[in-house]
């Protein structure tokens, strides 16, 4: 199954019951909410409010959006990261969304590598004990900027509770993303959701039709479950989100 949602981070300027009340309206299951406005990391109360509205609407939180990069002072990664599993637990949430550092893979040293290599799978020892995964950002300027690093970054941290996310990077072509998401099926849990060309121009989901239509067959052909969350639309408009998740739904094969 492949879960249409939302990632909150689109309506940033939103409170999160309308957020929450905009996407039941849409038609879509679940959210991610982000943890830079909605959910700040180690703000409890926040959380569980969050929590309540979702579930209250009859939608699921998918993930957690952290902004957690494994990058700075061991004791400041461990007390953010402390935060961010609290915060994550308190959601409900059964995934965490993480970045792999804050520069390119060119640009990492293997022994910086190795560093976040060793943080992650800590964390993702500490997020298995709750019974929640990780998910790699999949971003350029991070250590999962080209395929074959994400791939390799997945097997140096070797760890079943981990795994990435997917979408376009900005100003590939159809067929070369699509490449790269043949490349990590395996190890997709979550699709970021968007149709930006030529490079951070954001178009509406429909113009990139014959790279999503592709996309979702090769998801549903693998036979996993996956979120495909809708992240950003058109000038940040919220009116537009009716449009867009409609779009996303008929591919889906939901159009009832």
């Amino acid at each position: 199954m492949i879960r249409p949602g939302l990632c909150s981070v689109t309506f940033r300027e939103l409170a999160a019951a309308e957020v929450v009340r905009r996407a039941a309206a849409a038609g879509l299951a679940c959210i991610e909410w982000g943890g830079d406005v909605h959910v700040p990391a180690g703000d409890i109360d926040a959380a569980r409010r969050v929590r309540a509205l979702t579930e209250s609407a009859g939608l699921e939180v998918a993930s957690y959006g952290s902004y957690l990069r494994f990058v700075g002072p061991e004791v400041e990664v461990a007390a953010q990261a402390r935060d961010v599993l609290l915060s994550a637990e308190a959601l409900g949430a059964p995934r965490i969304r993480v970045w792999a550092g804050e520069a390119g893979s060119a640009s990492t040293s293997p022994e910086e590598r190795a560093e976040i290599v060793h943080r992650i799978r800590k964390v993702a020892d500490a997020a298995a004990a709750r019974g929640i995964d990780l998910g790699l950002e999949f971003h350029g300027g991070t250590l999962t900027d080209e395929i074959s690093s994400t791939l390799a970054l997945l097997a140096e941290i070797g760890h079943e509770a981990v795994w990435t996310y997917w979408q376009p990077h900005q100003s590939q072509p159809t067929e070369e993303a699509l490449a790269t998401l043949r490349a990590a099926l395996a190890q997709v849990s979550t699709v970021h959701v968007f149709s930006w060309w030529p490079g951070g121009e954001r178009l509406a989901l429909a113009e990139r039709e014959d790279l999503w239509t592709e996309a979702f067959g090769i998801l549903a052909a693998e036979g996993k479950d996956h979120d495909a969350l809708l992240e950003f639309v058109p000038g940040d408009d919220p009116e537009l989100l009716d449009r867009e998740a409609m779009t996303l739904r008929s591919w889906l094969g939901l159009e009832g």
